[in-house]
């Protein structure tokens, strides 16, 4: 088989917000770009102004939250060699408590930001594995730090983000594929209005501009970070925590219970 003569990155959510920028800064880094969204109208436009600006772009029109869509974006990951990128950014938000919303809101949340996040990183990884190089970016936020600040379920399933990233970093670092977990804090994006949400109720110093965002995550992916937090001052911060969750790790599983339950 004939290596690849120029680098594909695959970006879904890539009609709007954050996948889109990506697309655009990415390929301007030199990328080809594979396009995934469920709006085609939409990635039929952005793909025409990167080809103006010199990239080829192929758009794959998808609902992630459906099996058989899901599935030809895996085919597509682990058929195509030239793609070396996979931006893992497709997701949705929902407002409000656990028991007052829809559970077909949520199944269908869990689905597009969960199921298919870890199907596409697998498909990624089992790919990249093969040629022994890629890079795979998941999208979670810095939610999966706070969930007790906003909807729980939307939370959680960022917090799924980041355990996942964590854990393919560890096994597919070895095997010469970076991977990076990027953890947004309130991003200027769409995703408010469609979960019902008005940004402008936040405070301005809290909300971020899209691009600015995507250039820091990139920033931190050139600088081999495994957790990029665009927002945060200090890195030792983040450091602390880690460590601090390490500190844990000898007592997590013990033969006994701790003291303070009553058995020692």
């Amino acid at each position: 088989m004939s290596q690849p003569t120029k680098n594909t990155a695959l970006i879904t959510g890539a009609s709007t917000g954050i996948g889109a920028v990506y697309a655009k800064r990415l390929a301007a880094r030199g990328y080809n770009l594979v396009l995934v969204a469920r709006d085609t109208a939409r990635l039929q436009a952005l793909a025409s102004t990167l080809e103006q600006a010199g990239a080829k772009a192929a758009i794959l029109p998808a609902d992630l939250t459906r099996r058989e869509d899901r599935a030809a974006v895996e085919r597509r990951l682990e058929a195509d060699a030239t793609i070396t990128m996979l931006v893992n950014n497709a997701g949705m938000a929902m407002n409000g408590p656990l028991a007052s919303n829809d559970p077909d809101v949520l199944e269908r949340m869990i689905e597009l930001n969960v199921t298919a996040a870890t199907r596409l990183a697998a498909a990624a990884a089992r790919a990249f594995s093969t040629r022994r190089s890629g890079t795979i970016i998941n999208i979670a936020s810095v939610l999966a730090l706070a969930p007790e600040q906003f909807n729980g379920p939307y939370s959680a399933t960022k917090a799924f983000v980041l355990a996942l990233t964590q854990s393919m970093r560890q096994e597919l670092g070895p095997l010469g594929i970076q991977v990076q977990a990027v953890l947004p804090g309130a991003t200027r994006t769409e995703i408010w209005e469609r979960a019902g949400m008005n940004i402008s109720n936040l405070p301005a110093e809290m909300v971020m501009d899209v691009e600015e965002m995507v250039d820091a995550a990139l920033s931190g992916l050139d600088q081999n970070e495994a957790v990029t937090i665009p927002s945060l001052p200090d890195i030792a911060d983040w450091q602390k925590l880690t460590e601090a969750r390490f500190a844990l790790g000898p007592n997590l599983s013990r033969q006994h219970a701790a003291a303070r339950y009553g058995r020692a």
